[in-house]
C-alpha cells in the first residue's frame, strides 16, 4: 500500500527531457527532410505540370537564332556594305527577356553606321536588344566600308559567331496556367470507358491474386514430398522478367500457324477457327436470355495479372499460416471440426489482416500497372487503362500536360480508395 504522503512525480517533462527530444528531432530533421522531398516533390511536380499548356516541344527552351551575311561586295577602296544580323525567337510560344549580342567585326572595315541599339568600341559590336517575344524577328544592319588593308587581305565576316546572352522563359515555371488539361480527360468520349477498363482490370486482377494465392498458400502449407520444387515452380511467373513472360504468352495466344493454345484448340474441337485473345474486343454472351457483352482481350490481360502476381500473396500468406499456433487445429480436429471449417472458422480470421494489406497493395500497384499491358496489347483492343492513357498523352500525342492531369486523377481515385479502406479494414487477429 502506498502512503499518502508519498510524492507525485511532476508532471510533463524535465529540462534534460526536453533537451533529449530537441536534440533528437535536430538528427532526425534530416532524414524527414529527405523522406519528404523524396516522397512529395515529384507528386507536387506532377501536379504543377497538370495546370500547365506544355507539350513536349516546350521542354525545349527557347533560344536566339541568327544567320549572319555580307550584303554587298567589297572590291575596291570606299565600297560600301551591309553587314547583316537575321535574329529571330525559336520559340512560337514562349518569350526571351534581356537580349544582348556581341560580335567582333573585321577592324580592316570602317564603321559608317550602327542601329542606335549597337555600340563599337574596337571593333567590337555590343547590341542591347531588349525582350523578345515570341516568334519575334528582326535584322540588326551595320553599314562599312572597305579600307586598303580588306582589299589586301579580304577576311569573311562569319570567322566571328555573334555571341547572344539572353534569359528564356521557362514554360514550367511562369505564371501561365489552365483547367484545359483536366476539361480534355474528362470531355474525352473513351473517360468513362478507360475508367471502367481500369476499375474491372484492377479489382479482378487483385481478387484473382490474393483467391489463387491463398489456395496456393493452403497447398503449401501441407508437408509433402516434392513441396520445396513446387514452391520455387510457383515463384518463377513473378522472378521472370516481365518482357520474357509476356512475349512467351503472346507466342502462346497468337492466332496465327504458331499460335499454340488456338490450334491445340482446334485439333480438340472446341473452337472452328482461330481466336485472337489478346486482339478481339469483346464477344455477346447470352445467359437467361440476356445477351451480355464479354471483354475478351481485357479478361485475358487479367489473367496473365492473376498469374504473374500470385505467388508474391502466396508468400504474405503462407507466412502468416505458418505462425498460427497448431494447437488451435488439434483442438478443432478433436471437436470434430471438418477440414472446410476450421479453414472458414479458424484460418480465415487469422489471415484477414494480412489480406486486407494485400489487397490494399496489389490494389495499388494493379491500378498503376502499364507494363503488362503495354507488352502484351498496347492498350488496343479493350485494354486501355488510366496509366496507358498518361503515356498515350504525354508521348504519343505529346501533351505532357494533359499526361498529368491523367496520372493527378489517377492519384486522387487511389487516395479515396486508400482513405476508405483505413477506415473500414479489418483487424488482424493475432
Amino acid at each position: 500500500m502506498i502512503p499518502e504522503n508519498t510524492p507525485k512525480p511532476p508532471s510533463g517533462l524535465g529540462p534534460l527531457a526536453k533537451r533529449e527530444m530537441r536534440f533528437a528531432y535536430a538528427l532526425l530533421l534530416p532524414t524527414f527532410l529527405i523522406v519528404l522531398s523524396v516522397v512529395l516533390f515529384p507528386l507536387f511536380a506532377n501536379v504543377w505540370i497538370s495546370f500547365k499548356p506544355v507539350t513536349l516541344g516546350d521542354l525545349r527552351a527557347p533560344s536566339i537564332l541568327v544567320n549572319e551575311r555580307l550584303m554587298g561586295k567589297l572590291e575596291a577602296v570606299g565600297d560600301e556594305a551591309d553587314i547583316r544580323y537575321r535574329i529571330r525567337n525559336s520559340s512560337r510560344k514562349s518569350g526571351i527577356a534581356d537580349v544582348s549580342m556581341t560580335d567582333t567585326l573585321p577592324d580592316t572595315l570602317s564603321i559608317l553606321n550602327v542601329d542606335d541599339r549597337c555600340s563599337i568600341a574596337e571593333a567590337v559590336i555590343a547590341c542591347d536588344l531588349s525582350d523578345y517575344e515570341a516568334g519575334k524577328r528582326e535584322d540588326i544592319i551595320v553599314r562599312v566600308a572597305a579600307t586598303q588593308a580588306f582589299i589586301d587581305a579580304p577576311i569573311n565576316v562569319k570567322e566571328t559567331e555573334a555571341a547572344f546572352e539572353f534569359v528564356p522563359e521557362n514554360i514550367l515555371t511562369n505564371d501561365d496556367f489552365t483547367l484545359d488539361n483536366f476539361r480534355k480527360v474528362f470531355d474525352a468520349s473513351d473517360f468513362w470507358p478507360v475508367l471502367w477498363a481500369s476499375l474491372y482490370y484492377t479489382i479482378a486482377g487483385t481478387i484473382g491474386a490474393l483467391v489463387m494465392g491463398l489456395f496456393a498458400a493452403q497447398l503449401m502449407n501441407m508437408t509433402f514430398f516434392g513441396r520445396s520444387f513446387l514452391r520455387g515452380l510457383y515463384l518463377s511467373p513473378y522472378v521472370a522478367p516481365v518482357i520474357a513472360v509476356a512475349l512467351a504468352w503472346v507466342l502462346l495466344l497468337d492466332p496465327g500457324p504458331g499460335g499454340t493454345l488456338n490450334a491445340l484448340l482446334i485439333q480438340l474441337g472446341v473452337i472452328d477457327g482461330p481466336i485472337s485473345f489478346l486482339g478481339q474486343r469483346a464477344v455477346d454472351i447470352n445467359i437467361l436470355g440476356m445477351t451480355f457483352e464479354f471483354p475478351v482481350a481485357l479478361t485475358v490481360v487479367i489473367i496473365f495479372e492473376i498469374w504473374r502476381y500470385f505467388p508474391l500473396a502466396m508468400l504474405f500468406i503462407l507466412a502468416r499460416m505458418q505462425s498460427v499456433s497448431t494447437d488451435i487445429y488439434e483442438a478443432a480436429e478433436i471437436d470434430g471440426a471438418t477440414p472446410l471449417q476450421q479453414f472458414r472458422f479458424i484460418s480465415l480470421p487469422q489471415l484477414m489482416g494480412i489480406m486486407a494489406v494485400l489487397f490494399l497493395l496489389r490494389f495499388i500497384w494493379t491500378f498503376n500497372k502499364f507494363d503488362d499491358i503495354f507488352l502484351l496489347t498496347g492498350g488496343a483492343a479493350g485494354t486501355r487503362t488510366l496509366t496507358v492513357n498518361v503515356y498515350e498523352q504525354a508521348f504519343a500525342v505529346s501533351n505532357l500536360g494533359a499526361g498529368a492531369a491523367v496520372a493527378v486523377v489517377v492519384f486522387l481515385i487511389l487516395l479515396v480508395f486508400s482513405v476508405i479502406f483505413f477506415k473500414f479494414s479489418p483487424e488482424d487477429d493475432a
